[in-house]
């Protein structure tokens, strides 16, 4: 983080509460170019300001912390769907014993986005930069990068897991499930991107897995029918089973030649901060969340 990006951290970890409103207003405005009614959002992004500030179930922290969720998955769907851990779960990188791990891995911290390293070979591992590298992340708090209080309450913590992209190949498809009252609407699938989404190609395919004619303006789009996965109807029963209760969540999967894995469960995508093209979609999006029902 650059001596910029750092000031602007500590003013708004360090803002009282009742200026989330306009700070979030305030960033919204710099993205999206406009402002919107907090009393009355319309669209989908719209609609994920609102629950930054409205939806404060302390359920939203527990699920939103990649280690406590995985009790959440294993009491709904079972054990079975969750991506085996290697080794333990650690507060600090220095109680990582990388001598014990195996040659492939994946670590990762609980409480944030992107905070993934893949290690396909240990032997060229930079043990001193991996342990930097993760001690930022452990001392950076995600709810203050765009107001997704969610993630406040999570106590960092390290956890190291198989790595599926070696599993799958190199071939690792992520399927973020968009469910509405427990019923999927549609997924974005992402490939070639695995775990940096930054790099990723985005289709938007409707609930029985045919691809639409939206995309998302900050990714390369996937402009052609995929093959449908391996059990896909049981992906979507899986998503929609997590996803009971809730009038908007978005349950990520992977699928590695029929065999489901787990990724997360996301409250506010994207921070509501992305366009779609045509923009109309964020509407239709926005229409299948009924604030007024669920959590």
């Amino acid at each position: 983080m650059n001596g910029s990006k750092r000031i602007k951290y500590y003013i708004k970890k360090n803002m009282p509460k009742c200026c989330y409103p306009f700070l979030i207003e305030l960033q919204y405005y710099k993205k999206k170019k406009y402002f919107f009614d907090f009393n009355n959002p319309k669209t989908f992004c719209e609609k994920i300001q609102w629950a930054k500030l409205c939806r404060r179930d302390a359920i939203f922290t527990h699920l939103t912390d990649k280690i406590a969720v995985r009790d959440y998955v294993r009491e709904k769907i079972g054990n079975k769907y969750l991506v085996p851990l290697i080794g333990g779960i650690y507060n600090d990188s220095e109680d990582i014993d990388f001598e014990k791990l195996p040659n492939e891995f994946v670590i990762k911290t609980n409480h944030g986005c992107g905070c993934n390293i893949i290690v396909l070979d240990k032997s060229r591992l930079d043990v001193v930069e991996v342990k930097k590298k993760i001690r930022q992340w452990i001392n950076h708090n995600y709810a203050y990068d765009m107001f997704e209080l969610q993630y406040k309450d999570i106590v960092p913590k390290i956890y190291i897991e198989r790595n599926l992209l070696s599993v799958s190949h190199g071939n690792l498809a992520d399927y973020k499930f968009f469910c509405f009252n427990g019923k999927v609407f549609c997924i974005y699938v992402m490939t070639d991107g695995y775990p940096d989404h930054s790099k990723s190609k985005l289709g938007i395919f409707d609930r029985n897995f045919n691809l639409m004619d939206y995309r998302r303006k900050d990714f390369c789009p996937i402009d052609k029918q995929l093959d449908k996965p391996i059990n896909y109807d049981h992906m979507v029963e899986i998503a929609e089973k997590l996803s009971e209760g809730f009038s908007h969540v978005r349950v990520d999967l992977y699928n590695i030649e029929g065999n489901i894995y787990f990724g997360e469960m996301t409250f506010t995508t994207g921070g509501g901060y992305f366009e779609h093209v045509p923009e109309e979609f964020d509407t239709i999006l926005g229409e299948q969340w009924n604030l007024n029902s669920g959590l």
